[in-house]
């Protein structure tokens, strides 16, 4: 169908691989609001949380097209940006032509898939979205996977390739994970590079994903375009050890959610489609037994084993943190180097890549603009 440069359309978006619908939670504005683009307009339950559909476009919101409580498919039609002075004629033909031309997702041609490379012997679990440009790596935290950048990774691929991994024990990849120490598992993301042909890259890692990458950024300097940390791991000693804990010894729902809660300074974002998700994950085999590892190499006695200094390092750094993390102080952002560029996001939480993801989006893309001018 067409779309004319007056009229928008505010769509379902698609967050995760599998997702190919959500619930319209709560309208965040009313008919004939005016607002901006990144504006915060509807809220959406996907299958991992609750989220926000920001603005795509400047302009009035004219038609809620999808009612608080309907289930839309994805890419689906849920509200028509325009102008005040289009005509409601134009809205409605607007909307009956979209309606009629749309093809659900299902029907129309898949989008990237997981992929898994042998890295050091052990198989690995990667998604890669966008071509060209100097590669950004996502890196998940503890008992994360690919799946915890599904508000990130596409937003951040247009002028670039972008990988996301799951470590050793974690998601699709191998169980082994070693020594389960820093240094190994820094070491398998200098082997996925190796095996990517990637030379130089710009390295972004959430929790012990942050710390990861920064032993890697330490060890292998010349590699690195740029350092993103996400409320990271290794800039301190304190590490909230009950949830660390918590998540290997949770087998039940109740307990799980209650976990998994502790990411978010708002715990209703916690969808029961995510507690089942990463239970179904705590049965297979083998996984009890990695975490442990790597709690037990990483996390000893419920304290970080392992401070990164990071204040002789010349690449630039970015670090993003929730002021609510109830994981991992944000205070310990004070540690990093006077020159490090230091984001704050008020009350959000541990996971503030799927809390806010649009204004986390936006940082990281002046940052790596930046750090490539």
């Amino acid at each position: 169908m067409s779309e004319t440069r007056q009229i928008s359309k505010l769509g379902m978006p698609k967050w995760g691989l599998t997702m190919t619908e959500g619930t319209v939670i709560e309208w965040l504005v009313e008919e004939g609001a005016e607002f901006d683009v990144g504006d915060e307009v509807v809220e959406v339950e996907s299958e991992k949380i609750n989220n926000v559909v920001e603005a795509p476009a400047a302009g009035v919101l004219r038609r809620r097209v999808a009612a608080e409580g309907d289930v839309i498919p994805v890419g689906g039609l849920m509200g028509v940006i325009a102008d005040a002075s289009v005509p409601d004629a134009e809205i409605d033909a607007f909307v009956e032509e979209f309606q009629a031309t749309f093809v659900p997702e299902e029907e129309v041609a898949a989008g990237p898939a997981p992929e898994t490379v042998e890295v050091n012997g052990r198989r690995i679990q990667y998604l890669k979205m966008g071509e060209g440009g100097i590669p950004l790596i996502f890196i998940p935290g503890f008992a994360g996977d690919i799946n915890i950048f599904v508000f990130n990774q596409e937003a951040l691929s247009s002028d670039r390739a972008v990988y996301a991994l799951d470590m050793p024990g974690h998601g699709g990849s191998t169980k082994d994970v070693g020594e389960g120490d820093l240094d190994f598992l820094a070491g398998i993301v200098a082997g996925f590079l190796d095996e990517m042909g990637i030379e130089k890259a710009h390295l972004a890692g959430h929790s012990i994903g942050g710390a990861i990458a920064g032993t890697f950024a330490l060890a292998h300097p010349e590699r690195i375009a740029s350092l993103i940390l996400i409320a990271s791991a290794g800039l301190g000693e304190e590490i909230n050890a009950d949830y660390i804990e918590g998540f290997i010894g949770a087998n039940r729902r109740r307990e799980m959610k209650k976990v998994l809660q502790l990411l978010f300074a708002d715990p209703d974002l916690v969808t029961r489609d995510l507690v089942n998700d990463v239970l179904s994950y705590k049965r297979l085999d083998g996984v009890d037994e990695a975490l442990r590892t790597v709690a037990d190499r990483v996390f000893p006695g419920g304290r970080q084993a392992k401070v990164l200094d990071l204040s002789g390092s010349d690449f630039p750094i970015l670090a993003v943190w929730g002021s609510e993390d109830e994981i991992v102080p944000a205070s310990h952002a004070e540690n990093l180097p006077d020159r490090a560029r230091v984001e704050i996001i008020g009350g959000k939480g541990h996971s503030v890549q799927m809390e806010v993801a649009g204004p986390v989006n936006r940082l990281v893309a002046d940052f790596l603009s930046s750090a490539e001018s």
